[in-house]
C-alpha cells in the first residue's frame, strides 16, 4: 500500500468511496454535490473579500472625496475642489491614516459576506421556489434562450423567479451592511469622534452593531448588490450580441452597468452622509430622523442635495474600480481556480483517509502480533 497519497488530476472523476466500515477505501474519494457547492461558495467569498480589500485600500483617497461630496460639509460651487481639499488637508497620506486593522477586516468581511450571502440566498430561494439560480461563469457566454422557450413559462414560474430576483439582493445587501456600516461610519468620523458619538447616543448592543445611518447604507448596498449579481449577468446573457461576448466585453459592460446603478445608489449615499452629519449637528449626538434630514436638505439645496453630476462622478470614482469590475472578476477570474480548489480538497480528504487506513492496518498488525506472541507463550 502506498505510503503517500497522490494528488489526483484536476479533471479526473473520482471513483465512489467504499463503505466506511470497509478496512480499505478507494484511493480517490468522491465529494458530494452539496459539499462541492459549499466549498465553491467559500472559495468565491474569500476571493471576493480579498479583491475588495486590495481595491478599496488603493482607492481610499477616492472614497474620501466621494464621502465629502455627498455630505453637507460641501455646498455651493466648486464642490469637487472642496472635497479634494478636505480629503488631503492633513497631507497626501491623510486618507490612509483613517484606515486601521478594523477597516481592513471590515472590507474583507463586507465583500466576502456580500458574496457568500448572495450565493446563499440565491441558492436557498431557488430551491425553495423551484427556480434556477442566477447565471454564472461560462453560462453568461452561452446564447440566450429562444423567445418561444421563455414564453412557455407559466405565470407562477415567472412570479416565483421575480420574487427570488428581488429578495436575494435585498437580504444580501442588508446583511452586508450589518458587517460594513459600523466601519464606514468610523472612517467617516474618525475613531475618536465616532467613539464620542457612541458615548452620547448610549445605544443598546444591537444599535451599536448596526451603527448610525444603517438604513441608508443598506439601501445603497441592495442597489449595488443587485447591479453586480443580478442585473449585469442577466442582461448581459439575454441582450448582449452573441458574436461580441467575451471576457473583455463583460468587463466593460459591468463598468457601464455600474455607472447606471450608481445613478440610483448616489442618492442613498448622499442620504447616508447627510444623516451622519445630522447625528452630530451642533456637537451633540442624536438619533437620526430621515424625514427631517430629507426635508431640510431639499429645502436648503433642492434635488442637488442628493444628486448632481459631480456627486455621481465622485461616487463612480470611488465605486467603479471595485464594484464595476466585480462581475468580471466573479464570473471570469474566480472560475479559473475552482477545479484546483476541488482537487486540493479531494487530495486532502484522500490523505486523511490514507493515514486513517494506515493507522488501522498498523493497529491490526500489532494486535495480530500480540495474539501470536501470546499463543506461542
Amino acid at each position: 500500500m502506498s505510503t503517500q497519497p497522490e494528488l489526483p488530476p484536476q479533471n479526473e472523476e473520482s471513483s465512489p468511496a467504499l463503505s466506511a466500515t470497509s478496512p480499505r477505501r478507494d484511493a480517490s474519494t468522491e465529494i458530494s454535490q452539496e459539499l462541492q457547492e459549499s466549498i465553491l461558495v467559500a472559495y468565491r467569498s474569500v476571493g471576493i473579500g480579498t479583491f475588495g480589500v486590495v481595491m478599496r485600500f488603493v482607492g481610499m483617497p477616492l472614497e474620501k472625496v466621494a464621502l465629502f461630496m455627498n455630505s453637507s460639509q460641501v455646498t455651493g460651487e466648486n464642490a469637487f475642489a472642496q472635497s479634494i481639499k478636505l480629503t488631503f488637508q492633513g497631507g497626501p497620506l491623510a486618507p490612509y491614516r483613517v484606515v486601521g486593522p478594523a477597516s481592513l477586516v471590515a472590507w474583507f468581511m463586507q465583500y466576502s459576506v456580500m458574496g457568500a450571502a448572495f450565493q446563499f440566498f440565491d441558492r436557498v430561494l431557488s430551491k425553495a421556489l423551484d427556480v434556477p439560480p442566477v447565471v454564472y461563469g461560462d453560462q453568461l457566454m452561452e446564447p440566450a434562450p429562444a423567445k418561444t422557450a421563455v414564453n412557455k413559462e407559466d405565470a407562477s414560474a415567472r412570479l416565483r423567479s421575480t420574487a427570488k430576483t428581488i429578495l436575494a439582493p435585498v437580504l444580501a445587501g442588508a446583511l452586508e451592511s450589518v458587517v460594513a456600516n459600523r466601519a464606514e461610519v468610523q472612517r467617516y468620523f474618525g475613531p475618536t469622534r465616532f467613539a464620542a458619538l457612541e458615548a452620547q447616543l448610549k445605544w443598546n448592543p444591537l444599535g451599536r452593531l448596526l451603527a448610525p445611518a444603517y438604513t441608508a447604507n443598506a439601501m445603497r448596498n441592495v442597489v449595488m448588490c443587485g447591479t453586480s449579481f443580478i442585473v449585469t449577468p442577466i442582461t448581459y446573457k439575454l441582450y448582449y450580441p452573441q458574436d461580441k461576448k467575451s471576457k473583455s466585453s463583460l468587463f466593460y459592460y459591468g463598468m457601464g452597468m455600474n455607472f447606471a446603478g450608481n445613478a440610483v445608489a448616489i442618492t442613498m449615499q448622499a442620504l447616508w452622509g447627510r444623516a451622519l452629519d445630522y447625528s452630530v449637528q451642533n456637537g451633540v449626538g442624536r438619533n437620526i430622523r430621515y424625514s427631517e434630514v430629507i426635508r431640510s436638505s431639499l429645502k436648503k439645496e433642492g434635488m442637488a442635495a442628493f444628486f448632481t453630476v459631480p456627486k455621481w462622478f465622485s461616487r463612480i470614482l470611488m465605486n467603479a474600480p471595485v464594484q464595476g469590475s466585480l462581475p468580471w472578476f466573479y464570473n471570469n477570474v474566480l472560475p479559473l481556480g475552482e477545479d484546483r480548489v476541488l482537487s486540493a480538497v479531494r487530495w486532502t480528504t484522500n490523505s486523511a483517509l490514507g493515514r486513517s487506513d494506515r493507522r488501522l492496518e498498523n493497529d491490526r498488525s500489532a494486535g495480530n502480533a500480540a495474539g501470536a506472541s501470546k499463543s506461542f507463550s
